[in-house]
């Protein structure tokens, strides 16, 4: 199996989601180290599936986005738009031939709200299955 130091997740966030501020941000780097990049933003609504793609291109095997809960978002409609453009990233990873499951997104829950630690880990679990992403093979 492969383990989380070979591996780069590149992890775009809702500003919202708990425990996620500085000291939180800078405390997930340390614990992953290279094997994690934080995407803060104001709201997952302003994601593009650009950014998912790019990260992907360039240095990540897997880009997920965790977003606020649904009916939480600020924005009224953030996390609408955001899950209709990980579906969107996700048709462009298949058509090219990379696994899909490469790009994802989580969805915050009010009744059992997690930790931006929590949810990375969980993330780093099931994309440890997929193993290095050939899109980015040097060779």
């Amino acid at each position: 199996m492969i383990t989380e130091q070979q591996l780069t997740l590149a992890l775009f966030y809702c500003q919202n989601v708990p425990k996620s501020g500085e000291e939180d941000r800078q405390a997930l780097e340390e614990e992953f180290g290279k094997s994690i990049r934080l995407f803060p933003i104001p709201c997952s609504g302003r994601l593009d599936p650009v950014h998912l793609l790019k990260a992907l291109e360039r240095f990540a095997d897997a880009a997920f986005i965790i977003t606020c809960p649904e009916g939480a978002c600020r924005y009224f409609e953030g996390n609408h738009r955001a899950k209709k453009r990980v579906e969107r990233t996700k048709k462009i990873l298949s058509d090219i031939g990379l696994e899909p499951e490469r790009a994802g997104i989580i969805i915050g829950s009010k009744e059992a709200p997690k930790t931006l630690a929590e949810i990375a880990k969980e993330i780093f679990k099931k994309i440890s299955q997929m193993g290095p992403s050939p899109a980015l093979k040097q060779g």
